[in-house]
């Protein structure tokens, strides 16, 4: 080996004990590596974040079904009279020391503007002072369809006392909502009910509250869906069109204008919802 070559060697041996960290370039190579899994990885961990709290919000139902029922199980399969939708919180007073949560984990931050995710009561700044109740605030609300009415008492809800469940004694529970992802404390749908035209379109005080209630339960929480509980107490994840095929009064319509049975196509549902599966 020529003097030349052996000269190059040292060098190059000299250059690479001494070399300390990365170049520019192989740093820059490094951040866009970085930057490029990130960008594959995000939309995944967003998606597998909103399963958890998909999941969350199920278990937060599951319980308050475990309540509910023991409640029906001490008033002969009954539920708690009443008809102002916020009645279903005067069950807790019989058993504070239950730590049940009333927040949906996609609807638990205080907002200046109501929306799908925004809870209702204290927390979400609306004028509730007149609630005094265990529960303030929430972003669950009751089917008001399962009150025991009492019999020619006078109600907000224009409706025959037929209208009622009343309780868990009858057929098809399983079809029957009873505790719901909801922008107020309870709702009464009906079958004439229209689709909101934006999630989280909240009625407001001049609006028809008694045709438009499904409104109020029909929110995309869930990535198309909502979270129910039923009277059988079983919980389910419900697709936004699937609500109007749900029992939720005696008298519910569920072949109604908004169903497949009754010839609802895509075309006329809100745009915001026309790709969501059809029932």
């Amino acid at each position: 080996m020529n003097a030349r070559i052996k000269r190059a060697l040292r060098l190059r041996s000299h250059t690479m004990r001494h070399r300390k960290g990365f170049t520019l370039i192989e740093l820059l190579v490094v951040i866009a590596i970085i930057a490029l899994l990130l960008a594959i990885l995000m939309p995944a961990l967003q998606r597998v974040k909103k399963q958890a709290r998909a999941v969350g919000c199920q278990a937060n139902l599951r319980q308050w079904g475990f309540f509910f029922s023991l409640y029906m199980d001490d008033n002969n399969g009954f539920f708690t009279y009443g008809d102002a939708s916020g009645q279903w919180r005067n069950v807790l007073e019989s058993n504070k020391d239950r730590k049940l949560s009333v927040y949906c984990p996609e609807a638990v931050k205080q907002r200046d503007v109501r929306d799908a995710f925004s809870p209702w009561g204290v927390n979400s700044k609306q004028d509730d002072d007149y609630i005094a109740s265990s529960v303030d605030g929430g972003s669950y609300g009751i089917n008001r369809w399962v009150y025991n009415r009492k019999p020619g008492a006078s109600y907000a809800i224009s409706r025959p006392n037929e209208f009622f469940w009343k309780g868990r004694n009858v057929k098809g529970t399983d079809r029957v909502p009873l505790f719901q992802d909801c922008t107020w404390y309870g709702k009464a749908p009906l079958d004439i009910d229209i689709p909101p035209q934006y999630n989280g379109n909240i009625l407001s005080d001049d609006e028809a509250w008694e045709t438009d209630n499904m409104r109020a339960v029909c929110l995309n929480r869930h990535n198309g869906a909502t979270n129910i509980l039923f009277l059988d107490i079983s919980v389910r994840k419900i697709g936004l069109k699937e609500l109007w095929t749900l029992k939720w009064n005696t008298q519910f319509k569920t072949n109604n204008i908004w169903t497949k049975a009754g010839g609802a196509l895509p075309e006329h549902w809100p745009e915001w919802m026309r790709n969501f599966k059809d029932y």
